[in-house]
């Protein structure tokens, strides 16, 4: 009896060494430790992701990174709708700065990357960058930082050489320094070569819109742009009046014709991103060594695009999501991603890297446009836009492109207002 009992206890501590030795196996397997992790990345846009996924291999031969790309659009509402059900998220994703305050609503499907150490390299990045993907509260963190947007102004120097004004980088910055210089400017441009300022109302209209810290909503929710003193509206006011003085063109971003006028020189300002320089460079080649940049006026300093890492709380190994994240997103990695990609950092150490400094834009007559993004990206305000603030957008850009066609500012005003008010109804 008791070789008997004997032989069994030995034989169920053989069976739980077993269990545990398989159990540590599927949990290095599964990447619980960061070990043998295969993680499934979700991304939009021209990025170098790819590239570095299989460096990033390369150094981790017991990680596997499956990247998928989609359009921006199908990207957000694919990734919405999977981390709402629970079920279909990948262990990392991209998301879209204007898209960042739509899943402030599903903070319980995130992961708080401050619960994985973020804080310790939080110093690496802008600040306004990092505290856009906090909650209110500040204790809770999205996403880690991508890439920014920071806007500087374009212009064609052949235009503004025909309509008398510097083209020197520095002097056209210190001649156009407010938004009555940038009409100033504009006057004189369409008074010596008949051309608009600017290719379109929306672009006019992105001029004040981008650079507000507060737009449509406030942090409770609550709709705005009915309150005396709102920015949306003083935004659009400032674009009607510029559409109304005929410093405005009707070359709307992305068609044919706008690329066109970029080609030829349709318009002498664009006021736009970092990421413009490589859509003139693949679209507008007649425009080559036709461009410059240089700042903005410090009202108009803002911020269009640029994303961010997040990590969906379903996934089974977030530890090895993070540290490949936290790698990708790396100031050294950030430069890689500029270089071949331009993906402009959101890590500052970058600004001072030799390869930064001593870049030069062919297209741009040589010219170190990134020192003038550099400079525009430490001027720009933390800013919060609300979960709705695309679909309300759109509402207000639809009023101005009547307005352009004809229709009167305000009752396109009042119409755009109402629908939104609608919409926020459903």
């Amino acid at each position: 009896m008791f070789m008997k009992k004997g032989f069994i206890v030995s034989m169920l501590l053989l069976v739980s060494a077993f269990l545990f030795a398989c159990s540590s196996d599927n949990q290095e397997a599964s990447g619980e430790n960061g070990d043998g992790a295969t993680l499934d990345f979700w991304v939009f846009g021209a990025t170098n992701y790819e590239d570095l996924a299989k460096e990033y291999e390369k150094e981790n031969p017991d990680v596997k990174i499956n990247i998928k790309r989609s359009e921006l659009g199908d990207h957000h509402d694919s990734l919405f709708t999977s981390i709402s059900a629970g079920t279909g998220a990948p262990d990392l994703t991209m998301i879209e700065v204007d898209q960042l305050d739509r899943y402030r609503e599903a903070q319980d499907r995130l992961v708080n990357l401050y619960d994985l150490g973020a804080d310790e390299i939080q110093d690496q990045y802008l600040d306004w960058k990092w505290n856009m993907a906090e909650n209110g509260e500040g204790d809770f963190l999205f996403g880690l930082p991508t890439d920014i947007g920071p806007k500087a102004m374009y212009y064609h120097t052949g235009v503004f050489e025909n309509a008398k004004l510097p083209t020197d980088p520095d002097e056209v910055s210190d001649m156009i320094s407010s938004p009555d210089a940038f009409a100033d400017a504009a006057s004189k441009v369409l008074d010596e070569t008949g051309k608009p300022m600017v290719d379109s109302m929306e672009m006019a209209f992105r001029a004040n819109m981008d650079a507000l810290e507060v737009s449509y909503f406030n942090r409770d929710g609550e709709l705005l742009i009915e309150e005396s003193g709102n920015g949306v509206r003083e935004a659009y006011d400032y674009a009607v009046e510029l559409h109304d003085k005929g410093y405005v063109g009707n070359f709307e971003m992305w068609t044919p014709e706008w690329a066109n006028a970029l080609n030829k020189g349709e318009f002498a300002v664009e006021m736009a991103p970092a990421w413009l320089k490589g859509y003139m460079t693949e679209n507008a080649p007649e425009g080559k060594g036709n461009w410059k940049v240089t700042t903005l006026p410090t009202d108009f300093a803002g911020n269009w695009g640029g994303s961010y890492v997040a990590i969906p709380a379903e996934s089974e190994q977030q530890e090895a999501a993070y540290d490949f994240a936290n790698w990708l997103l790396s100031p050294e990695n950030q430069l890689k991603s500029f270089t071949e990609s331009g993906l402009f950092p959101s890590a500052p150490s970058v600004y001072e890297m030799d390869e930064f400094v001593n870049n030069e834009d062919e297209y741009f007559s040589g010219q170190n446009t990134a020192k003038y993004f550099a400079e525009a990206a430490q001027d720009i305000p933390e800013v919060y836009k609300g979960p709705k603030y695309v679909t309300v957008n759109n509402e207000v850009l639809t009023a101005l492109r009547n307005v352009q066609e004809g229709a009167d500012p305000q009752e396109e005003w009042d119409a755009a207002v109402k629908r939104i008010q609608d919409i926020l109804k459903r």
